[in-house]
């Protein structure tokens, strides 16, 4: 999508956001923690019964997931748990540290705005992230939440404590950064 879109949260109109959606370049993210004995995570483990199941995309400089909020994950009547909505934000903050800092790192801090609800019955959220820096071994990461209307709902600056290459490979499970995409993306 267009980031002049995005900045334009407030902007419904339809036909607006399909014709960016039509030019979108993105690349699918593989999930390289599958295939471990045990993996189980309630945000992206597509076998976690109870999980979000959460998939992202690579567009440019931004890590893309859309999820479509169910039920079971509402606080007040029809409205989405803040705390399901920061553990969105935070998942897509790991992935991104994953693909873009291209190491292993948990969560330092997470500062969080909420700024509309989130209803459970108005279909398709659209998360998106992208490092704001890196400093020696804490990564900075921005999320944006939006709902079907393309209205901003909520937003983070996620900290991410990172690790090495050495202690991400051989601690955290982290792979080769090429094993997060198909062989022909390159």
């Amino acid at each position: 999508m267009n980031s002049a879109f995005l900045s334009e949260p407030q902007n419904s109109n339809l036909e607006y956001r399909n014709k960016f959606q039509k030019n979108r370049i993105l690349r699918q993210i593989k999930n390289p923690f599958r295939s471990l004995e045990g993996y189980n995570c309630f945000g992206c483990s597509p076998s976690n019964k109870a999980g979000l199941h959460l998939t992202f995309e690579e567009e440019g400089d931004e890590i893309v997931s859309r999820w479509n909020p169910e039920p079971a994950f509402q606080g007040y009547q029809n409205m989405l748990h803040g705390g399901i909505q920061a553990t969105l934000m935070d998942e897509i903050a790991s992935w991104t540290v994953y693909v873009k800092v291209k190491t292993a790192g948990v969560t330092s801090r997470a500062s969080i705005k909420y700024r509309k609800p989130v209803f459970v019955d108005k279909g398709t959220l659209l998360l998106r992230s992208k490092v704001l820096s890196v400093r020696k071994n804490l990564a900075d990461i921005e999320v944006k939440l939006f709902d079907s209307e393309a209205r901003l709902c909520a937003e983070a600056i996620m900290t991410f404590f990172t690790f090495s290459k050495e202690k991400s490979r051989d601690g955290w499970y982290y792979p080769d950064p090429e094993a997060f995409f198909e062989k022909s993306d390159k």
